[in-house]
């Protein structure tokens, strides 16, 4: 067990059989995106009970899901879905939801999904350089008065967005999911990720979230992982971390507990209060859990 209280801020379920949810990355025949094989996560179902039982030695006294229905017309009955875990066993205490943000209708879609308590944020995937796109941005405007965190998955490639996003809504809390998702891990690359890590930390609301670093190194070890961990601190500072294990997707690559410990490992060289602030601290607070 880890000896510091984690608070995973990547995490996610679903349910196959659910007669109105859909997960379309899930589906028998389909081809992730960027990921090889996902066979191993085409399990009927990952519920809450099954994450608890994962995490159960794992020190993890609260957690965030973050959306993973994919092609649902109604994006808010994942929320009820998940709300309703959550009133039963306490997690997930944070929820971040789905909301087409270029659609007419976001700002409905955003009152309706805070109807339910632990909603936090939202996370709305886009084609492109879409994080400039005036229609999208409308959208986004809507974050900031409602208290919603935009968590974003991005590319090393979109840093220059991800700044000019947050100088134009400097009131909007982002975080970034998965170290900007670093794919490709030979040295050229890495100078490329790292540079682009310097370029978002620009600004003051965009919060770094390490996690699912797997993805790109299926055998990781500690060393492998260690220059992203320390390199996303180092732009971002031990203040705007955050950790998360984007489990199950990451589960096919190690245990629960390896990654965690490898985290801790990693950052053991900082004084306690930063280790405190970057396990638990900075998510409690980003996240209002």
């Amino acid at each position: 067990m880890a000896e510091l209280p984690f608070v995973d801020t990547h995490f996610h379920l679903h349910d196959m059989k659910h007669r109105q949810l859909r997960y379309g990355w899930l589906e028998p025949d389909a081809v992730h995106g960027f990921l090889a094989d996902t066979d191993p996560l085409k399990s009927q179902h990952y519920l809450v009970k099954d994450y608890i039982a994962e995490i159960r030695f794992s020190n993890v006294p609260k957690a965030v899901h973050v959306q993973a229905a994919v092609n649902t017309p109604d994006p808010v009955v994942e929320t009820a879905w998940l709300q309703a875990f959550a009133d039963q066993t306490g997690y997930p205490h944070g929820i971040i939801a789905e909301c087409h943000l270029a659609r007419p209708d976001a700002a409905s879609v955003l009152d309706q999904h805070l109807k339910y308590p632990n909603v936090r944020g939202i996370r709305n995937f886009g084609d492109g350089h879409y994080l400039v796109d005036a229609a999208w941005r409308r959208g986004f405007a809507e974050l900031g008065s409602r208290n919603l965190v935009s968590c974003i998955d991005t590319r090393v490639e979109l840093a220059d967005d991800i700044l000019d996003l947050a100088r134009a809504f400097p009131d909007t809390q982002i975080c970034i999911d998965h170290c900007a998702i670093p794919m490709d891990r030979d040295q050229a690359s890495f100078r490329r990720w790292r540079g682009a890590m310097d370029v978002m930390a620009k600004s003051s609301n965009v919060t770094m979230k390490i996690s699912g670093l797997g993805m790109g190194d299926p055998q990781w070890t500690v060393e492998t992982i260690r220059p992203y961990v320390l390199g996303s601190i180092e732009a971002f500072g031990a203040d705007r971390v955050v950790f998360g294990t984007n489990w199950p997707v990451d589960r096919m690559f190690s245990s629960y507990p390896d990654v965690i410990n490898a985290y801790a490992e990693i950052i053991s060289g900082f004084p306690k209060i930063e280790q405190a602030a970057m396990f638990s601290g900075n998510a409690e607070r980003l996240f209002r859990i």
